[in-house]
C-alpha cells in the first residue's frame, strides 16, 4: 500500500492552529512493478481532475445538511473561503450527470455563468474539437464579440469561427438553432 509522505517541518494554519504534518508527497509501501506503480498513477489522476467536485458536492451537502459552514471547511480542508464558495458554485451549475469526464473541471468553471443548453453546446464543442481550457476562454471571446457585433447585422452574416487548434471553421455554440 503507497502512502503520502508527511512534512517533519511544524507549520502554523492561519487561524494560529498547528495542523498534523500536511502530504507533500507519495511513498510506495513496498517495490511496485511496473503495472502497480501505473495503476496508482492512474488513481492519482483521477482524484486530482475531480477533487474540485468532489470537494464542492462536500461542501453543498454540508451547507444543506448543517447549514452555511464556509469557514469550518476552510479549517478542515485549508483551501480559502473564496476557492470553496467557487466549487460550490460550479458543482451546484453542473449536477453529476451533467458532468463531462472527457473535460476538466475548468472547461466547466468557465461555462457555470452561462444556461444549461449553452452550457451543453460549448461542452460538445470542447469535447468534440478537444479544446483546451484556454481555447474554450478564446472562443467564448470570440463568440461574444460576434456576437455584438452580429446585433447590428443581419441574421444572414457567418456564425463560425476558425478553431485556433486545427484552423477548421466551427459553428459558434450560441448560433445554432
Amino acid at each position: 500500500m503507497a502512502t503520502l509522505a508527511t512534512s517533519e517541518r511544524s507549520h502554523t494554519a492561519p487561524d494560529g492552529e498547528t495542523p498534523a504534518s500536511a502530504p507533500i508527497g507519495w511513498s510506495p509501501g513496498r517495490e511496485l512493478d511496473a503495472r502497480d506503480w501505473a495503476s496508482a498513477g492512474r488513481r492519482l489522476g483521477a482524484v486530482g481532475r475531480c477533487i474540485q467536485w468532489l470537494i464542492g458536492d462536500w461542501i453543498a451537502y454540508g451547507n444543506e445538511r448543517f447549514g452555511e459552514r464556509y469557514a469550518r471547511a476552510s479549517k478542515i480542508t485549508g483551501y480559502d473561503t473564496q476557492t470553496l464558495m467557487n466549487m460550490v458554485y460550479v458543482a451546484s451549475r453542473f449536477p453529476i450527470s451533467r458532468r463531462r469526464e472527457n473535460l476538466s473541471w475548468s472547461h466547466h468553471e468557465t461555462l457555470a455563468a452561462l444556461e444549461f443548453e449553452q452550457q451543453d453546446r460549448w461542452l460538445d464543442d470542447a469535447a468534440t474539437q478537444r479544446w483546451s481550457v484556454s481555447d474554450l476562454r478564446m472562443m467564448l471571446r470570440i463568440s461574444r464579440r460576434e456576437g455584438e457585433e452580429g446585433s447590428e447585422h443581419d441574421e444572414s452574416s457567418p456564425r463560425a469561427v476558425t478553431c485556433p487548434r486545427c484552423g477548421e471553421q466551427v459553428p459558434l455554440a450560441g448560433a445554432r438553432g
